[in-house]
């Protein structure tokens, strides 16, 4: 008897099965800086793409590394992938990068994967796990290139310490794995850079939101999500205060 893959479980293989491609590019391709970059976007994205088509012809799907469309709004099951989340820090031949496959369902974040292949680790919202103790004090995450002024305010305010980071992916999974206690992003993100994510912090008990307090949506026209906070639950209050009372900088 053919029994259909879960959800769930398609996601986990699939963002493990990229992430194995990209790690084996980064060590043997011999390939540095933007060509390594633009090798792993494309290899990586035309894997998922190929996957996602035999194991759900019938779905949506909405990738950063494809041309965007309108007839996934008609669509109840949209997948939304990221195939290389933080192409410089792979590119700098680093680990904080990440591959992202998410199944959204009515505009929720049902069900999500992400991959670490530099920690050789796959997260996802199929398995979710307790969370560890907060940090003493907490740490809040920010860009290791740009962090924005709003988050440095409230790290000051509540007496945060600092932990740079490079890709989205990365930073939400240090918060679920408890190296950190808040990831407040108000620099711009994409739906494909947060969605799976926020369904795998989701999960395993997180805070998630825009920085307004609103959920989170998915497969909306607009691809851009400007800001997002995912946390632990007892931070979510104070910062989405905080962060209420600040002037964006528009970073």
């Amino acid at each position: 008897m053919n029994i259909e893959e879960s959800d769930v479980r398609l996601a986990e293989r699939l963002a493990t099965g990229a992430g194995e491609i990209l790690a084996a590019l980064q060590k043997n391709s011999g390939l540095e800086g933007k060509a390594l970059g633009d090798a792993g976007d494309e290899q990586a994205n035309a894997w998922l793409m190929r996957e996602l088509a035999a194991a759900r012809p019938d779905d949506a799907i909405l990738s950063e590394e494809e041309v965007d469309g309108t007839a996934r709004l008609a669509s109840h099951r949209v997948w939304i992938i990221d195939p290389l989340d933080g192409t410089r820090e792979y590119s700098e031949g680093r680990s904080d990068w990440a591959v992202h496959v998410a199944l959204s369902i009515g505009g929720e974040p049902v069900v999500g994967a992400v991959a670490l292949p530099g920690l050789e680790v796959t997260l996802s919202s199929g398995s979710p796990t307790a969370l560890k103790p907060a940090n003493t004090p907490p740490k809040m995450l920010v860009s290791r290139t740009r962090p924005a002024q709003e988050a440095l305010e409230v790290a000051k305010a509540i007496g945060a310490a600092l932990l740079p980071m490079g890709s989205a992916g990365a930073k939400a999974m240090a918060v679920v794995r408890g190296e950190a206690d808040i990831y407040l992003h108000t620099g711009g993100q994409h739906q494909w850079d947060n969605c799976a994510p926020v369904a795998v912090a989701l999960a395993h008990g997180l805070h998630c939101s825009r920085v307004d307090g609103s959920p989170l949506r998915y497969n909306e026209a607009e691809t851009l999500l400007p800001d997002l906070l995912i946390c632990r639950p007892e931070w979510a209050d104070r910062v989405l205060s905080l962060v209420g009372s600040l002037t964006p900088s528009g970073t």
